[in-house]
């Protein structure tokens, strides 16, 4: 990367000062810029001015009202469905950063925020939420609005925001793509106040908007039908006579001779489709509906081939040679050590049955990587898995994601209603992740799927059979959950019949060499980058670091060096900050030992403070080992030592543990002073 490119890249916060003074001479027609002052904020103030924006304005407008946000997420049901998990996995890593994640539409309104609850005040002052529209005509110079504006990635700091109650915000932001037509779909944003900032943020947009783009690639492949009102197919796309080869069904649709071998016959009573084809699922049958009228239906053939990509764009372990489409089950995890090998040869055992695994283990350790290997090995080959968040959605949201909804059940709801992904799976299999985090309200109607094998759509009172097979994950102590209410005992029997502990990376650290030749190929092909090597130094120094966000804060570790870094081999000094401080031996435990039954232990923690009482020493050992356990989330950390989050605080000055997060660069995860990846 040029060093001119850079400049224009990146924003320079030692320049604010004659930023500053640059907006307030250009505000008083002063046409005579500054050195300091970026080409990419330049053209974007006179845009502004161009278009009579207030420079004057403290905030966004007013965000759009709940139902018709509401209806717009529906529209941008495909973005927000690839966007989902790739931005929950954002929540665990900007948590106690002050640091928020940003999705909007194609014109700059917000679709969903992630990050740092205490930072949502300071956002709502400026109307940074759901509904606001962040375009460079509604609120001037901002990331995402120049991000639309300009098509690429950009970084807008303090001064350089054309208004002045945006001024206090740090910002960085780029374009997500159609990976069919390249037309932009929307935007990701990272947004911060001022002190937050760090440079690293673009390279954190940048990686987030590919993993949404490649997400959204493997949804293009699909096949697609499209039938008139008498049931007759009129029109196919490319893939669609592909995929129904590779169901092995003799019959082509690439002409008009061969889709009129396909027809479908429909119930005009209850509207659904009957008779179907052994090979067609009724789940992959949508109708059109215009004016209550049935004027035909598309049928959308899902292609096996991309589904069976390694992993996600969470947590991968995806084997680190050959072609992941190619590999089913276990072969995808990357690792030898005997901790992952006990948890790879538990999970195979239980991949034979069909009874519900309930997968243990800290934030990042690859729990939906070992889902999809379980539904593999188990299932047979084309049967459906479906992956939900269950913290990736308001409660409403969720519900309807869950159980899906008939046409007109709420304001904004999709002609023909829509299938949740509890029918969605049938057949296969169902991987529910963060179950600790469903509503307590939706648990009951949940529990009676799995007694009954009956779902209810919202707004439907006739119940659809399903059969699937329940793989849930969660980095809670489930049991410590039903004592405070928080998750229904009889849910949890239900749930937790079985379960796997999966090890963190700290467990495994001999995997870390592996591990790092797999990641550094895989982005480096994503990125279009020369491949790296690491240094003999730089893995002595990856296998001491603690990992608090295993494997996913690995995977961002290597993307950050390689995106940052020119060199062919990378070394020590181009690791980000926090993992050149390694923790303090009163921090570096043992990896949480968590049993079948979801409880918890540690071993002792060494080098106490010295003043301390023996009751005051456990009370540290517990303090410590639910930061190390939630990766420095400290509201999280709270919940599992069961004291209130301001109390936390306290106790960390107490017993001394504030020094240590700071020597551990912990410190830096926690308050958003250092790397921030997803």
């Amino acid at each position: 990367m040029s060093s001119a490119t850079s400049a224009q890249l990146f924003s320079e916060p030692e320049n604010d000062h004659q930023v500053m003074a640059s907006w307030e001479r250009f505000l008083n027609g002063d046409e005579g810029g500054a050195d300091a002052l970026r080409r990419l904020i330049d053209d974007s103030w006179r845009r502004c001015q161009g278009a009579s924006v207030d420079p004057a304005i403290y905030q966004a407008p007013p965000p759009i009202k709940e139902n018709s946000l509401h209806s717009l997420q529906t529209e941008c049901s495909e973005l927000l469905t690839a966007s989902t998990p790739v931005m929950a996995a954002a929540r665990d890593f900007l948590a106690e950063t002050g640091t928020v994640m940003v999705l909007t539409d194609q014109s700059g309104t917000i679709l969903n925020l992630e990050g740092d609850m205490s930072t949502r005040g300071a956002a709502e002052d400026v109307h940074l939420l759901s509904g606001a529209n962040w375009s460079e005509l509604a609120c001037g110079t901002n990331a995402i609005g120049t991000a639309l504006a300009v098509g690429h990635a950009v970084q807008i700091h303090s001064a350089e925001h054309y208004c002045a109650g945006i001024k206090r915000w740090s910002c960085a932001a780029t374009v997500v793509r159609d990976p069919y037509d390249k037309s932009i779909l929307g935007v990701v944003d990272v947004s911060a106040l001022t002190e937050s900032y760090n440079r690293l943020s673009l390279a954190l947009v940048l990686a987030t908007a590919g993993r949404i783009e490649n997400r959204l690639a493997r949804r293009t492949t699909d096949g697609v039908i499209v039938f008139d009102r008498r049931g007759r197919a009129i029109k196919s796309n490319g893939r669609s006579s592909t995929i129904i080869a590779d169901l092995g069904i003799d019959a082509a649709v690439d002409g008009p001779e061969g889709l009129s071998s396909i027809s479908l016959r429909w119930n005009k009573r209850k509207d659904s489709p009957v008779d179907l084809p052994d090979w067609i699922r009724r789940e992959w049958v949508e109708p059109v509906i215009e004016n209550g009228e049935h004027i035909g239906s598309v049928l959308t053939l899902p292609n096996r081939r991309g589904s069976m990509l390694a992993g996600s764009s969470r947590g991968s372990l995806s084997a680190a040679s050959g072609d992941a489409a190619d590999q089913r089950g276990f072969e995808k995890i990357i690792g030898k050590s005997d901790v992952l090998m006990q948890a790879v040869g538990r999970a195979q055992q239980l991949a034979k049955s069909r009874v519900p695994v309930l997968l243990l283990g800290e934030t990042g350790v690859g729990k939906d990587v070992f889902a999809r290997c379980i539904h593999e090995s188990g299932a047979l080959e084309g049967a459906p898995f479906v992956a939900l968040n269950c913290g990736g959605f308001s409660r409403e949201l969720l519900s309807s994601e869950l159980f899906g909804y008939a046409e007109g059940a709420f304001t904004g709801a999709r002609q023909g209603g829509a299938i949740g992904k509890i029918e969605a799976a049938s057949g296969g299999s169902l991987f529910l992740d963060e179950i600790g985090e469903m509503p307590l309200d939706l648990q009951p109607h949940f529990l009676r799927v799995l007694e009954e094998g009956e779902v209810y759509r919202i707004g439907e009172n006739k119940p659809r059979k399903v059969n699937f097979r329940l793989i849930a994950a969660t980095n809670r102590d489930l049991r410590k959950e039903i004592q405070s209410g928080g998750f229904r005992m009889d849910l949890f029997y239900r749930v937790a019949v079985t379960s796997i502990n999966i090890p963190s990376l700290r467990a495994r650290s001999d995997d870390i060499a592996l591990l790092g030749e797999h990641f550094l190929t895989q982005l480096s092909q994503r990125h279009g980058m020369p491949l790296r090597t690491l240094s003999p130094a730089v893995l002595t120094v990856l296998q001491q670091h603690a990992w608090p966000g295993n494997i996913r804060e690995f995977r961002n570790v290597m993307e950050s060096m390689l995106l940052t870094s020119g060199n062919t081999v990378l070394d020590v000094d181009d690791l980000p900050p926090h993992v050149l401080s390694p923790l303090p031996a009163a921090s570096r435990l043992p990896a949480p030992s968590i049993s079948p039954s979801g409880s918890v232990a540690a071993g002792p923690v060494a080098d106490s403070a010295p003043s301390l009482t023996s009751l005051e020493n456990a009370e540290r050992e517990v303090i410590v080992t639910a930061i190390i356990k939630h990766g420095g989330n400290m509201t999280a950390a709270a919940r599992e030592a069961g004291i209130a989050k301001s109390t936390l605080y306290v106790k960390l000055k107490r017993f001394g543990i504030d020094e240590q997060l700071k020597r551990s660069g912990l410190d830096g995860l926690t308050r958003g002073r250092q790397d921030t990846a997803v």
